[in-house]
């Protein structure tokens, strides 16, 4: 009747690579969409990108590949925010061969590709999958995805329901290449209608409903002010189990013509409280790559010209500052 301190120890082992396996084989029969591989990934690129800072490369459309990289590494970023999408650097077409390509310009230059921005937003589309499965196998373990808008002639439900069916085929797609699909927040009305994410609590809804590891939030504390200059830190506490990736500008209320806009600003001059955002980041356990966007004027950079009508080291030195004035914030608060 006894059992020697060693056999306990083995026949526990092997019960519980018994029940482990149990599981594995559970989840498989019965099509749960986690994988646990697949979510061991995801959560291993969440530790080694954490805060890994980014340059979002449509400000860099002009320069090609090796440049973009050299002068990317030299200003300091840790990487680059590729756009893989129509008039990106990898046009959605040539990726294939493109990405990898581009991939190996921004190594050389002792940098990396944490994050591209798409316009991913069909699973049907044949295009979405090349892309996920290129970018997968290369080690890039996030993406922007495209955008959605509310459509008058439908109610808010309709809306949510139309969408959620859409992000959910997405959601599989992103597991089959353990890739995190990340979806931004943007505020205001574009031409084609109101951003679906622009309250934040949609975004948070239809998340929460998905449920999957390969969906979250690129969370744009920018555009959360815009559209709640006081509340937003609800609506980060709302997204933060699902921020995957995060975008950084500020901005300042205008009057032109007689209407208030919001108009982009360097980092540090706007309205955007990155003093609260980042100790917020801490307190919430937010990480993640991060992508600075710069959309203020520059010569062109801001609108992703391939040519600039300003001195190529002014716009670096400007680009610099950012980088410099948003590492200060994340260092106040311990988080590099």
């Amino acid at each position: 009747m006894k059992t020697s301190r060693r056999n306990f120890i083995t026949k526990s082992a092997l019960a519980a690579a018994g029940f482990s396996a149990g599981l594995t084989s559970m989840a498989k029969a019965n099509n749960i969409t986690d994988s646990f591989e697949g979510s061991a990934k995801i959560n291993a690129a969440k530790k080694t990108d954490a805060f890994r800072i980014c340059i979002f490369s449509k400000h860099l459309q002009w320069l090609d590949w090796s440049e973009m990289a050299m002068v990317s590494a030299e200003m300091g970023f840790d990487g680059v925010d590729l756009t893989v999408r129509p008039q990106g650097h990898v046009l959605p077409e040539r990726v294939v061969d493109d990405l990898p390509k581009a991939m190996e310009a921004v190594k050389k230059a002792g940098s990396n590709i944490f994050m591209i921005t798409t316009a991913i937003n069909d699973a049907d589309d044949p295009l979405s999958e090349k892309i996920l499965k290129t970018a997968a196998s290369l080690g890039i373990r996030h993406y922007r995805m495209g955008y959605f808008y509310y459509e008058d002639d439908k109610t808010i439900d309709e809306n949510l329901n139309t969408i959620q069916l859409k992000l959910t085929r997405l959601a599989k797609l992103n597991e089959k290449y353990s890739i995190s699909g990340e979806y931004q927040n943007h505020s205001g009305i574009s031409g084609t209608g109101i951003y679906f994410g622009s309250p934040i609590w949609d975004l948070g809804k239809v998340l929460k409903d998905i449920n999957s590891h390969y969906l979250g939030s690129q969370y744009d504390i920018c555009h959360a002010t815009v559209e709640g200059f006081d509340t937003w830190p609800v609506g980060l506490k709302l997204l933060s189990r699902y921020i995957g990736t995060i975008d950084i500008k500020d901005y300042q209320w205008l009057k032109k013509n007689g209407r208030w806009t919001s108009e982009a600003v360097p980092l540090g001059e706007g309205m955007v409280d990155y003093k609260k955002y980042t100790a917020l980041l801490k307190q919430f356990n937010i990480s993640g790559p991060i992508s600075i966007h710069y959309e203020y004027p520059l010569g062109g950079a801001e609108h992703g010209a391939k040519r600039l009508t300003m001195k190529r080291d002014e716009v670096v030195t400007v680009m610099k500052k950012d980088l410099e004035t948003y590492k200060s914030y994340l260092q106040q608060n311990g988080l590099i």
